[in-house]
Order: structure tokens, then C-alpha cells, then sequence
């Protein structure tokens, strides 16, 4: 059996119906990958879903479960899959969360007999699908890379240990956030002197144009779940004992854009 064949016969379970777990869902779908979902928020799963009614069934007979649902709620999405979650299975959290919580998760995982990969996604998952390069650690986080690794998505495994790809992830966050922060509050100035046009024409020069959108927009559509990254790796730093100016500056912009858009920081 090649390795493509042996992951489409996985049976993979995802956690989070939204944007990112919905393109996720839809890319196994079109490999011929059995692919369950559950979503708290009732919503249209992609076609070829089977639409689970609560996380147990979603999760009952998976070889595979991928979480994607909040920062907030990671704990209590593992707690509600652990008692169908099967020995030897591999629990992927692809949440961005802090360290310490990945370490939580891992934690009861563990203990449930299963494989735990702490998974940091490194790019707009909604436009690149299983083309998202990825980070991993944890116990899991080989045999995740082994099994999604035939379906294009280029896993970088760093270490056994719950908390490192998490770790890696919001030590680039600082800088992707403050260069999004840095050019949403150039535009804001821009807009107010009437020269929106062409500060944006200098920016997306250095950038990108692609790349200037994706900050901009991104942190438009997603300003309270990037808040939620930002704080995350506000506090990895004051652990490492740096101070997170640059981070915290972004936070306050992200926090003002939630409030614009209606968002409600958690």
C-alpha cells in the first residue's frame, strides 16, 4: 500500500466547522478521505461530511481527530473526546494557543491512550487548504506528519514535546501581527490626510500587494481571534523576560478593530 493509500484509509474526525476546519474538511473530502465533523454552531458542513450531532459520534471510530475551534474552548473540546477517543489515536490541536495549554491538552490525551500532536499552522488555511505548511510536537506529532504529509501538507516536526510548535508559532506571530498592526494604522493616517492611495501603493511595493490584503483584511474579518494569539504571546514573553512592546502595541489596535466590527473580545 503506498503512502497515499494508507492515509486516505484514515478516518479523520474534525472538531470546528468554521473557515479554516470547513476547507480543511472539504480538501480530505475530494482525496476520499472519511472525513466526520461536529461544529456547536449549527452550519452546513462541505459536501461529503459526515455532520456528527455532538463530538463523541464525530469522534468514535477516528483514527484521526483535528481540533480547530477556539483558544478558549481547546480544553473543554478535548474533555468532550476523550471518552470516545480510540487507543493509539492521534489527537491533532491545531488551535493557537499558549504553551502551557497545549500542555493541558497533551496531558489528558496521554492519559486516554492516545497520541498527541500540538500543530501550528503557518498560513491562511481558508486559501491554502492542506497546502498550509504546519509545525508539529507532542507524542503525535510524527505519525501526524506521516499521515498528512501524502496529502501535500509540508509538516516540519520539531520536537516530542507538547507546547514547541505552539511555542515557535506565536514567537512569529509578533512580528506578523505588528507588521499587520504597523500598516493598518499607516492606512488609518493615510485616509485621514487624503493620500490613502498612495501609501498603500508604497507599502504593498515592500510587501506585496497579496500580502498587504491578507493583513489587512485578515485582521479585519479575525480581529478577536488574533487578539487572542496576541495575548497569548504577550505572556510567552514575559515568561522569556522580554518585554512584548511591539505586542501589546498590536494588541490595542486589534482590540480597536474588534470594536469597530462588532467583535466581542473573549
Amino acid at each position: 500500500m503506498s503512502a497515499v493509500d494508507a492515509a486516505r484509509a484514515q478516518v479523520v474526525a474534525l472538531l470546528g466547522l468554521g473557515e479554516a476546519g470547513s476547507r480543511l474538511a472539504a480538501d480530505l473530502v475530494a482525496l476520499g478521505v472519511e472525513v466526520r465533523g461536529y461544529d456547536p454552531v449549527p452550519s452546513s458542513a462541505p459536501e461529503g461530511v459526515d455532520q456528527a450531532d455532538d463530538p463523541g459520534s464525530a469522534v468514535s471510530g477516528s483514527t484521526i481527530v483535528l481540533v480547530l475551534t477556539t483558544a478558549s474552548t481547546a480544553l473543554a473540546a478535548a474533555e468532550s473526546a476523550l471518552p470516545s477517543l480510540g487507543t493509539g489515536a492521534i489527537y491533532a490541536d491545531l488551535n493557537t494557543t499558549s504553551p502551557a495549554l497545549k500542555h493541558d491538552v497533551a496531558a489528558l490525551v496521554d492519559r486516554a491512550g492516545a497520541r498527541f500532536a500540538d500543530v501550528a499552522l503557518l498560513g491562511p488555511v481558508p486559501a491554502r487548504g492542506l497546502g498550509t505548511p504546519a509545525l508539529a510536537s507532542g507524542s503525535g506529532a510524527q505519525a501526524f506528519a506521516e499521515a498528512f504529509g501524502p496529502f501535500g501538507m509540508p509538516v516540519e516536526v520539531v520536537s516530542d514535546r507538547p507546547g514547541d510548535a505552539a511555542t515557535l508559532k506565536l514567537l512569529r506571530s509578533v512580528f506578523m501581527k505588528g507588521l499587520a498592526a504597523s500598516a493598518l494604522e499607516s492606512l488609518r493616517a493615510a485616509e485621514a490626510a487624503g493620500h490613502a492611495s498612495w501609501v498603500e501603493g508604497e507599502i504593498a511595493a515592500v510587501i506585496g500587494e497579496p500580502l498587504l490584503e491578507r493583513l489587512v483584511e485578515g485582521s479585519r474579518r479575525h480581529a478577536v481571534r488574533r487578539l487572542d494569539e496576541l495575548e497569548a504571546a504577550r505572556e510567552l514573553m514575559l515568561e522569556l523576560g522580554v518585554e512584548p512592546r511591539i505586542a501589546s502595541a498590536s494588541a490595542a489596535v486589534l482590540a480597536e478593530l474588534a470594536e469597530m466590527t462588532g467583535e466581542v473580545p473573549s
